[in-house]
């Protein structure tokens, strides 16, 4: 009698809730690309087919096919027809930061980097993020190096300012592995209403120098983001340096 062969593990991409106000193919693409950017080591390659993949969002084969498309545009997977589809296992983890419309686009803006937390406590409300805090004299503060995967080089470094009930609920070994929004959202569970993203040209620090491995005064890009509750309550700040030459922001803008 002949053994039938072992199935072939497949990754499993995270949940996602549709958001019926953004297209459905997009929010699709963008909770994927987060999933494989944000992939642990050892992960399977494969990716289940168009028809599971489909069920496990909620979408139709043909939404789930354009959303599969528009990542093996960007090549982070390839297709094969009768094989299968697979992730890139040399995919570029430090693409251009894109300034989408949902929340997964966030993450996998995020995802896809290796992190080091340098330093975590409390301290005051810093100056400037008062309004953003009105209930608050102190925080949560978070610093964190980021790098690529692959080769170490670090690109960008972070700090984010979280309300301290919250904070309470986190594990600092998260955010190595995991972005803030990640956290709050899947591991801590709270429930993210808006974030509102800026993004300002600067020149760099001593600090952001040394951290960064860049000249003193060199152009970096200087981003901070706002997450809400659906009450409009602030839930974190994140200030994010990133090297000026290793990334770029874009907006999309869908007329349709």
């Amino acid at each position: 009698m002949n053994t039938p062969p072992a199935p072939v593990p497949s990754f499993t991409p995270d949940s996602l809730v549709l958001n019926r106000k953004l297209p459905l193919w997009y929010q699709v693409s963008q909770s994927l690309r987060a999933s494989i950017l944000g992939r642990s080591p050892g992960d399977p390659l494969r990716l289940p087919t168009e028809e599971q993949l489909a069920g496990h969002y909620g979408v139709s084969v043909l939404t789930m096919r354009q959303a599969l498309k528009e990542l093996e545009e960007e090549g982070l997977i390839t297709r094969h027809r009768r094989r299968g589809t697979f992730i890139e296992p040399h995919v570029a983890q430090t693409a251009p930061v894109r300034l989408l419309g949902s929340v997964d686009a966030i993450v996998a803006q995020q995802s896809g980097m290796r992190s080091e937390v340098l330093a975590h406590g409390s301290g005051p409300v810093p100056a400037g993020l008062g309004d953003c805090f009105p209930d608050l004299t102190e925080v949560a503060t978070y610093h964190r190096l980021r790098g690529d995967e692959e080769t170490g080089e670090p690109t960008n470094h972070a700090r984010n300012y979280v309300r301290p009930e919250l904070a309470a609920r986190i594990d600092p070994d998260d955010l190595t592995r995991h972005p803030m929004t990640k956290v709050l959202r899947d591991v801590v569970g709270v429930a993210i209403g808006r974030i509102t993203d800026t993004v300002q040209a600067r020149l760099a620090d001593p600090e952001t120098a040394r951290l960064l491995h860049v000249p003193l005064l060199s152009p970096i890009l200087h981003y901070t983001g706002v997450t809400r509750d659906p009450a409009g309550r602030v839930l974190d700040v994140a200030v994010i340096h990133y090297r000026g030459d290793r990334f770029s922001f874009g907006v999309t803008l869908d007329a349709t």
